[in-house]
């Protein structure tokens, strides 16, 4: 449980000049609390490595010599190669609206503040030495470090800090742009390594300081001289910070990232044990079946499995049976994405919600999960499954009041029926029970079978349902649940199309059905106006074109929440009420990682909770490289 004492009984105070605690600071984003203030006239002044909304951070100590769950003695050097399908034609990552974005392409920069796998709340200074703010949070000051650099060996500064603000705020996605445009009243560029920021003061302040220390800091010099810009496609990567920059690539075929050799952070307590391969390569392939033959032949060497088909059947070949290739189950403590069947809500047919149910119907989790996955996969039916912020049973309590404060936008049974879940179904591909339920739902909403048998309006129109994607291991899930779609009298097809065309597609909301979700997390912050808000509509991280004007009210109990207790009753609202709308049918979850990799890699023996980190904290081998080498399992 989080608390504001907790956080309090780890502050330690320390008297500062008013003056200086006004004009001497940093300016980054950082959650966590090792926090020394003084009571002034107006308001205590709080100087940190950390910031912590809800709680004390994992980190309290700003003297940690290390990340708990690093092998602080891992030794550098190596490769590992990795895998993607469809091609890529773009090497600018925050280009959201034109081309398909490199994978990896964001990870040569870094922001101020950071947070870690092992705490779910705080944030803590990373390209700064400490933040320091006013408990009112009106505004904040980074100390930004003096020995970091870009890759082209040009000094980071709070000018670039200030520019990469300016910049995201002028060509960033409309959602962050709307949101941050509200937030940040001015900057002020101190001197070199000091910038204030100076927040709205009608603004929810809960996780102001965290966005801004979050912003990717790009090179103005760079900027500048290229003439480039953040929301164009283009074969440039700019340059950053990072541990990593892009050594080498191949149009649709590869990408190499190179580790820096003069990496400023390398000695940093939050590198320490990380970035431990000199390169990471990235190989593409057609498909995923094309990619799996080239794990299996030594084309790339760690392969992260999505395919249950695969892993039950499939790891049957000489280098595993060798013992080359190693095969495990690794815990997974994060919330899983909410994923599933995604309607498109712009789409006037989706507008009733009985439609949207009628469809669900048709789609049998069990019979799925047992003849098609193998029985590996849980049913997901929170947006925050296996969280603290997922709805159950009935709303009580604070809950409960925060539903009432929107009592005249939702429907009354959500304030007293237990939390919506999914509909359950039987071991046979068609569910009759399911099919007469839906056939009643759609006739409700105006649709009639015809003398075909298909689902007709007044008009005589059908009821058209394409569902839209590019995998072909998603046929076998697919074609079942259209061919129950048809016996239901929906016209329903599976439309797979190549990638570029499906990015395109999905970008402009051209589309009925996809499988797709939203990211989920143990904390929700500013962030939840971006996914579920009316704010986003149109953006990136809204697939859905979702919103709901009582969703956006509670929203705001979110971001005002001053205490872990508030935040989670108003998540579990919001939860309770789109699960209620329906604009995903939920699908599976795993809740473990599924790994296969050639024996050259180790990892930590206690993995944090929140990430699998085989590009971050796992490292090489190079006695078992040279062994496999010999031994013809891989390629010199």
């Amino acid at each position: 449980m989080y608390n504001r004492s907790a956080a309090a009984a780890v502050a330690r105070a320390k008297p500062r000049n008013n003056v200086l605690g006004m004009l001497v600071g940093g300016t980054a984003l950082i959650v966590g609390v090792m926090w020394s203030g003084s009571v002034w006239a107006q308001d205590a002044i709080i100087e940190s490595h950390a910031i912590s909304t809800f709680g004390s951070p994992v980190y309290a100590d700003p003297d940690f010599p290390h990340l708990n769950y690093v092998n602080p003695d891992a030794p550098k050097g190596g490769e590992i190669a990795v895998w993607n399908t469809g091609g890529f034609d773009n090497l600018n990552p925050y280009a959201t609206q034109e081309g398909k974005p490199a994978y990896l392409s964001s990870s040569m920069y870094e922001s101020v503040l950071v947070n870690t796998a092992d705490d779910p709340d705080a944030v803590y200074c990373y390209m700064c030495t400490t933040l320091e703010y006013p408990e009112s949070k009106d505004w904040v000051i980074f100390h930004l470090r003096d020995d970091v650099v870009f890759s082209d060996g040009t000094p980071m500064t709070a000018y670039d800090m200030e520019f990469s603000h300016k910049l995201m705020i002028e060509q960033a996605t409309e959602s962050y742009r709307f949101a941050v445009a509200q937030m940040v009243d001015s900057v002020e560029v101190i001197d070199d390594y000091t910038i204030k920021f100076n927040f709205a003061a009608d603004y929810p302040k809960n996780s102001v300081i965290e966005t801004v220390g979050a912003t990717p800091i790009f090179s103005q010099k760079w900027y500048e001289e290229s003439g480039a810009r953040l929301d164009e496609s283009r074969m440039e990567t700019g340059i950053g910070t990072g541990a990593y920059f892009l050594s080498d690539y191949s149009i649709n075929q590869q990408l190499i990232y190179s580790r820096n050799p003069n990496f400023w952070g390398d000695d940093h307590p939050i590198n320490i044990g990380r970035n431990n391969f000199d390169t990471i390569r990235v190989e593409y392939f057609d498909d995923t079946t094309a990619a799996f033959e080239g794990f299996k032949a030594g084309e790339f060497t760690f392969r992260q499995e999505n395919s249950s088909l695969s892993w039950a059947t499939a790891y049957d070949f000489p280098a595993l049976n060798n013992g080359w290739v190693v095969k495990e189950e690794l815990p997974d403590g994060s919330v899983p994405n909410a994923l599933g069947f995604m309607f498109n809500m712009k789409n006037p047919k989706f507008s009733d919600l009985r439609v949207r149910q009628a469809i669900a119907l048709m789609y049998n989790f069990t019979w799925t999960n047992t003849e098609l996955q193998y029985g590996i996969f849980q049913q997901r039916e929170s947006f925050w499954q296996n969280s603290d912020l997922a709805a159950v049973g009935v709303p009580t309590g604070r809950e409960l009041e925060i539903l009432e404060t929107v009592a005249d936008l939702i429907d009354p049974s959500i304030l007293t029926d237990e939390v919506t879940m999914p509909h359950t179904s039987g071991d046979r591909q068609l569910d009759r029970r399911n099919l007469r339920q839906a056939l009643a739902l759609m006739e409700e909403a105006g649709w009639t079978p015809g003398d075909d048998g298909m689902l007709r309006d007044a008009n005589g129109n059908s009821f058209d349902l394409e569902f839209l994607g590019y995998s072909p291991t998603f046929d076998r899930i697919m074609l079942p649940y259209v061919d129950n779609l048809k016996r239901l009298g929906v016209n329903a097809e599976w439309n797979r199309v190549d990638p570029p065309q499906y990015t395109e597609r999905t970008r402009n909301f051209d589309y009925d059905m996809i499988y797709s979700g939203y990211t989920s997390g143990p904390i929700e912050g500013e962030g939840i106006i971006q996914k579920y808000g009316s704010e986003g509509l149109g953006d990136v991280f809204n697939p859905a074109y979702y919103s709901n004007p009582a969703v956006d009210q509670i929203i705001e109990f979110v971001r005002n929440a001053e205490t872990y207790e508030e935040m989670t009753a108003s998540v579990r609202a919001i939860d309770r009420i789109m699960r209620r709308d329906l604009f995903i049918v939920p699908s599976w979850y795993l809740g473990k990682h599924l790994v296969a990799y050639y024996d050259m890699f180790e990892y930590p023996e206690n993995l944090p909770p929140y990430a699998l980190g085989q590009l971050d904290f796992w490292w090489y081998n190079q006695d078992k490289a040279d062994a496999l080498v010999a031994a013809g399992a891989l390629r010199q």
